[in-house]
């Protein structure tokens, strides 16, 4: 296995718990909505002090955003973190983040898309995070949403050995395997390779997705990954919904086949299209967390252990 990660406790009513913004510029009203429904779960909300700032197109300065995210990390009391959004800055924190306290009291790390680079931190501490939607789709998308229920279900503890089956894709690689997934948006942990907080491919079922990316930047960046050897040494890979920019004929075909040309000669499984992403069904994924992977033709089975 790639490493062994420790999970924060699970969540329980009247927990308390911290909304912060460590990259963009959150909505107030999407901020307010998204605590009215944290607060629903039973849960106490307590907002960091700059969680509404602006700073350019970020939620505050560095400093700002930092000490709400410090302060969170260090408070005894605070049981998770929910990140209000992505966009793009959390990368700006990573170097300063101290562990100190939070080694004593761990807790969950909720979020996606930009915080991709705040869960790789995190793990190179050896602590689990969860990859999951945020505020605006716990708002929009309402409590009978399964994505809604599945982060719920997975922070109380009432399904960690959670399930998922979903539609397979002909490009897939058939197959089974174990092994610990990580990942997230690929651009933003692509620029973490050779740094401290990069993941580690041995052992590792990698998922990737993003959005607005270029066909060739993705393919651009996966054949950094294949020069590189990384790829040789995954226990699988899963390719989730690469999402809102245009085919074009650069590839010479479209992204999803392209990619899978040039991942013909590797063979643990691999599964294209699953549903994580900037997409509506956005499953959360406990990284960290080992799994079992099965892939087929017709239907993909993600389970963790």
């Amino acid at each position: 296995m790639a490493n062994n990660f420790t999970y924060p406790p699970f969540l329980q009513k009247g927990d308390k718990v911290t909304v912060i913004s460590p990259s963009s510029i959150i909505e107030p009203d999407i901020l307010k909505g998204g605590i009215q429904c944290l607060k629903a779960w039973g849960l106490k909300v307590s907002k960091g002090r700059f969680v509404s700032a602006k700073y350019g197109n970020f939620a505050g300065t560095v400093q700002q955003r930092l000490g709400d995210l410090q302060r969170a990390m260090d408070d005894p009391d605070c049981k998770a973190i929910f990140c209000s959004r992505g966009g793009y800055g959390a990368n700006n924190l990573l170097g300063m983040m101290d562990f100190t306290k939070f080694r004593q009291c761990p807790k969950w790390l909720i979020g996606f898309s930009d915080i991709t680079a705040l869960h790789c931190r995190i793990q190179s501490e050896g602590f689990a995070s969860l990859h999951a939607p945020m505020l605006k789709h716990l708002l929009e998308e309402g409590k009978e949403d399964y994505c809604n229920q599945a982060i719920h279900d997975i922070l109380f503890g009432v399904n960690a050995s959670q399930r998922y089956v979903c539609e397979g894709n002909k490009l897939n690689h058939v197959g089974k395997t174990e092994g610990i997934i990580r990942g997230g948006n690929m651009a933003v942990w692509h620029g973490l390779i050779g740094t401290p907080y990069d993941i580690n491919p041995e052992g590792t079922i990698l998922f990737v997705e993003d959005v607005g990316e270029k066909p060739h930047a993705i393919e651009r960046m996966f054949y950094n990954l294949k020069l590189s050897g990384f790829l040789d040494k995954l226990s699988g890979l899963i390719i989730c919904q690469f999402t809102e920019f245009e085919e074009h004929k650069q590839l010479g075909k479209e992204l999803y086949p392209a990619l899978a040309d040039m991942l013909k000669e590797y063979y643990y499984p691999i599964c294209f299209g699953f549903p994580v992403g900037h997409v509506p069904m956005n499953l959360p994924i406990i990284e960290g967390a080992k799994v079992e992977l099965k892939v087929g033709k017709k239907e993909v089975m993600l389970k963790f252990k």
